[in-house]
């Protein structure tokens, strides 16, 4: 038996739930930057700045980091709680991706919103 005391009280179907919305911004989002970019064959950087100084194209590449956030969470949780019985070093493998996860989303928030 597993000890779950990283779950943060969420169920498998709040688990089934994001990793479905999370995948289906990510796939929209994909397929948006696939689009974009093969519309846009000569595309140069003031055609990329353009698209992300547009703040509806910074909000949906927010939207796209917390889901990917999320995403990575949900999966990489379920993937430690199978497979890494030993509650200590599955605890200390959570917490470093918990860390790497927050480090990356911050790092995006900051290139996509700084100056």
């Amino acid at each position: 038996m597993v000890t779950n005391i990283t779950s943060f009280g969420r169920s498998g179907l709040s688990d089934w739930l994001i990793q479905r919305v999370s995948a289906l911004i990510l796939a929209v989002y994909t397929l948006f930057m696939v689009g974009y970019l093969l519309f846009n064959p000569g595309l140069d950087y003031a055609a990329w700045s353009g698209l992300f100084s547009a703040t509806w194209m910074r909000i949906f590449s927010l939207l796209a980091f917390v889901s990917l956030a999320a995403h990575a969470w949900v999966g990489l949780w379920t993937v430690t709680t199978d497979y890494l019985k030993a509650t200590a070093l599955r605890l200390a493998v959570q917490i470093v991706i918990i860390l790497a996860i927050f480090v990356f989303l911050v790092w995006g928030i900051q290139v996509l919103w700084g100056a």
